[in-house]
């Protein structure tokens, strides 16, 4: 992998647009911290994962770019980067050394759920399990009313089949739910389980991204994160609350047209997601090839 060259007035630009797009994807979350209010929606991202939305605006361009005129910025005290002629570059070894298991982690798992079939069948009822059979009290996001009701949002859970593949959706269950899905997901099966046609498993390609950061082109983390707030869209919009006073039209996955809206929406998010995952694993084999060629000018 050959080693790209950029000037001062080309990156700038490229950094300030990546900034601007932050900025306006996450303002309504940063006034509402301001504000100390919270949406179910547009927060998740910040809440269920631990990136703030200063860390998401940090640019990076990833490995094999050498940033002229950048080592008198704070880019130059950046953790795994090194000055390089008055410029900046990732230093790929440094970070190997340090990241390799979580690199080869995602590589694995990525890899594996690319090469499966998309499961379209489970009509987003990990977060009506996530509700079944609980007291009013510890309800999730207990400010929003059920759309059909404690009992009514039973019913729907025991009428069909749960089918959760993803284990940081079935670890929310409620006990009594756990028993009813079809699989018994653990963190250990989680390579041999994942497919893409799971929302969460397409949410996460955000997640792995910021995990791999900063070997990872901000314009991919971006693709992913975009990815990913539409897909949470569609989750609450299938989940038994009612958000439509927040402006969110329901998914009544009860409905026999509701499962076919949602399968249908599932479906375009798992091709998205399927084109996502080969642009993390050619930047993870870019990050391979930029140590290959280093240590081969070392040699």
């Amino acid at each position: 992998m050959s080693t790209r060259v950029l000037a001062r007035e080309l990156w700038e630009p490229l950094e300030a647009d990546h900034a601007r797009r932050v900025d306006a994807a996450t303002s309504g979350h940063r006034e509402r911290r301001q504000s100390g209010t919270s949406h179910p929606v547009e927060d998740f991202l910040f809440t269920y994962y631990p990136f703030k939305p200063s860390q998401l605006r940090r640019w990076h361009p990833g490995p094999g770019v050498v940033l002229l005129d950048s080592a008198d910025l704070d880019r130059g005290g950046w953790r795994f980067y090194r000055e390089v002629g008055g410029g900046t570059q990732l230093d790929t070894a440094a970070y190997l050394e340090s990241r390799r298991g979580t690199v080869e982690f995602v590589r694995r798992l990525v890899t594996a759920t690319r090469a499966r079939p998309a499961q379209l069948g489970c009509f987003g009822l990990h977060e009506w399990a996530m509700v079944y059979r609980q007291p009013a009290e510890q309800v999730r996001h207990a400010a929003w009313p059920l759309r059909l009701g404690a009992r009514g949002t039973d019913e729907v859970v025991d009428g069909l089949q749960l089918k959760c593949t993803h284990y940081d959706a079935f670890r929310f269950y409620t006990p009594p739910a756990r028993s009813l899905n079809l699989l018994q997901p653990t963190r250990e099966d989680q390579v041999a389980l994942e497919q893409p046609g799971c929302l969460h498993a397409g949410m996460d390609l955000y997640k792995w991204c910021m995990k791999l950061a900063p070997a990872i082109p901000s314009s991919l983390v971006m693709d992913c994160f975009d990815l990913a707030r539409q897909i949470r869209e569609l989750d609450m919009r299938a989940s038994p609350y009612d958000l439509r006073s927040l402006g969110y039209v329901p998914v009544a996955i009860e409905t026999p047209q509701g499962r076919a809206e949602y399968a249908a929406a599932q479906r375009d998010f798992a091709t998205r997601g399927q084109d996502l995952r080969v642009r993390l694993l050619s930047a993870l084999d870019g990050l391979d090839a930029v140590r290959t060629d280093r240590a081969r000018a070392v040699g």
